[in-house]
């Protein structure tokens, strides 16, 4: 992964906000690079990841893939259909045109690496500025770790990239191994 940041799509209000979503959904855009997963890839860990037969019970919390062109559509609506047919039965995940992304709060960024005081302090000091911390690859790649994504291998392989003091390194280390 590149850059994850959370937000908001599929509706018409302009800047929402999540307590006046309006008509949108709450939502992750994922940038990445196509060398390292493919799209059909990243389709499969989003189908593992959530029940597509869950009927979403408001559309803030629908579960949506927003696509960008024609081939991202027919991946998507090809992996959609491979899905009802092994569970049998109906699929509530919607297949969207991209139509626009608000960016949430600062505080639902990163949400699990928050709550990690000191990797936290770390990243504050790396990158004082919010929206530099939004956009790093390494706090999406810090945060998807804490939150349970990711094997201690692959950490092991890519931890002195990430910026942090040894410190944090044993920290994130103890999480994930």
């Amino acid at each position: 992964m590149i850059r994850t940041r959370v937000g908001y799509a599929g509706g018409a209000k302009r800047n929402p906000t999540y307590y006046n979503l309006g008509d949108h959904s709450e939502t992750i855009q994922i940038d990445y690079d196509p060398t390292h997963v493919s799209y059909r890839e990243l389709l499969d860990i989003f189908w593992e990841s959530h029940d597509p037969a869950a009927r979403p019970w408001s559309r803030q919390y629908m579960a949506a893939i927003f696509t960008h062109n024609d081939e991202q559509k027919r991946l998507a609506l090809e992996t959609r259909d491979r899905e009802a047919a092994k569970r049998r039965g109906r699929i509530y995940t919607q297949v969207l045109s991209f139509a626009g992304f608000y960016l949430a709060e600062a505080y639902h960024q990163k949400y699990r690496l928050r709550h990690e005081p000191l990797l936290m302090k770390e990243f504050m000091a790396i990158y004082p500025d919010n929206e530099d911390f939004v956009d790093s690859t390494a706090a999406a790649r810090v945060n998807g770790y804490v939150a349970g994504n990711g094997t201690c291998a692959a950490l092991q392989r890519e931890l002195n990239s990430l910026g942090l003091s040894p410190a944090g390194n044993k920290r994130l280390l103890d999480i994930v191994c």
